[in-house]
């Protein structure tokens, strides 16, 4: 399939996901050990490096969706008395908005495919 902006989009988008539900287990492995922070990855709009759009030559526009950051950031809590900041509920209520992030992506995913397939006439 060509490469065009949504679909990397989409791409780094579901790469993200990955990469915060990685923490999210890392988190809940931790739960117990003393002195752990709960760490999580920025939000995926502001791990876009670049503009969105750019113009290549007068006249067109190319989408360019620059290149996402991997920066870990602490996740503020209130610590337990062991100095672990790990909550489990939160932890969870992560985990099920990281999958609707991924299933988000996948969704955009296959929508420009389906429509490249249309437009080429290749239909479903």
């Amino acid at each position: 399939m060509p490469d065009i902006g949504v679909s990397s989009l989409a791409s780094a988008l579901a790469s993200h996901a990955a990469a915060r539900q990685e923490l999210v287990a890392r988190n809940i492995a931790n739960a117990d050990t003393p002195d752990y922070r709960a760490t999580d990855l920025a939000p995926f709009a502001e791990q876009l490096d670049g503009p969105a759009m750019k113009a290549t030559r007068d006249g067109h526009l190319d989408v360019d969706t620059g290149t996402t950051r991997s920066e870990t950031v602490e996740r503020p809590g209130q610590p337990s008395p062991n100095g672990n900041t790990v909550s489990l509920e939160m932890e969870m209520m992560q985990a099920a908005g990281i999958r609707q992030q991924h299933d988000m992506a996948l969704s955009v995913y296959t929508a420009t495919r389906d429509i490249l397939s249309t437009a080429l006439g290749r239909g479903r």
